[in-house]
């Protein structure tokens, strides 16, 4: 049987005298696609870097493709994590560079030191990168300077950064967290075809539940670093998502 994409059990995640997530519990399966929803502070960054491999557990177990990150060595997690691509809310990208270098980022896990160097110089793959590009509608902005774009713009180049990843697996960090409403609703629609297209696995941390219940099948309510509830998207109450933001007094 095929193990899961992610297995937590139990996990607690301190900083300091801070719990950012406690005794939680989560299982994703290959194929789906999975939102984390819930208010600010809720522990959802802190459950995408355990997801990735960038963060581990105080406590607990995280497993990732049925391997304990707290038990592989650096090789092996390293090897693991090439397997997952993060969209971040920041987008994570360099400014002045030309969009075909942040794209070829995704590369680099796969390329030589060589390679890599040469490719700052020379680009390497553009016409693959073209076709990346054009997948989110950028296919005109190969060699346009990333920071001169829009946010929306920049946004779908951290996606074609993790197409060129070729991953099986695509976290995304609050993706339209600092995008207007439209441009919030091209990027989810892109997430999802892009995700549905390739056969992916997906995990997408987002404050708008309206966008967790329209573009994800499944939707994990966090609070306070505790799952409050797991359900098919089409399950979900107005009493779960009112519960999920209520307002402390």
């Amino acid at each position: 049987m095929t193990p899961p994409v992610f297995e937590l059990r139990d996990v607690r995640r301190s900083f300091g005298s801070t719990e950012a997530v406690s005794g939680l519990d989560l299982v994703v399966r290959p194929g789906e696609r999975v939102a984390l929803a819930g208010p600010s502070g809720a522990g959802k960054t802190t459950l995408i870097g355990l997801l990735n491999g960038t963060l581990l557990p105080s406590t607990g177990s995280v497993r990732i493709f049925g391997r304990d990150t707290r038990q592989v060595g650096a090789r092996e997690l390293r090897r693991l994590q090439r397997r997952i691509g993060t969209v971040y809310q920041q987008f994570h990208l360099v400014d002045e560079l030309r969009v075909i270098h942040n794209v070829n980022a995704g590369r680099l896990g796969r390329w030589s030191l060589a390679r890599a160097a040469l490719s700052l110089v020379s680009p390497r793959e553009a016409e693959d990168t073209r076709r990346l590009l054009g997948r989110v509608g950028m296919a005109g902005k190969l060699y346009e300077r990333t920071g001169d774009l829009s946010g929306g713009e920049q946004q779908r180049v951290a996606l074609s950064r993790v197409l060129a990843q070729d991953p099986d697996v695509i976290l995304a960090d609050e993706p339209i967290a600092s995008l207007d409403r439209e441009n919030s609703r091209e990027v989810m629609d892109l997430l999802r075809d892009l995700v549905e297209e390739r056969g992916r696995t997906a995990v997408i941390s987002l404050h708008d539940v309206s966008f967790a219940l329209s573009h994800c099948e499944r939707v994990v309510g966090v609070r306070s670093g505790r799952v409050l509830f797991d359900e098919p998207a089409a399950s979900v109450t107005s009493e779960m998502t009112d519960e999920l933001y209520r307002i402390e007094r």
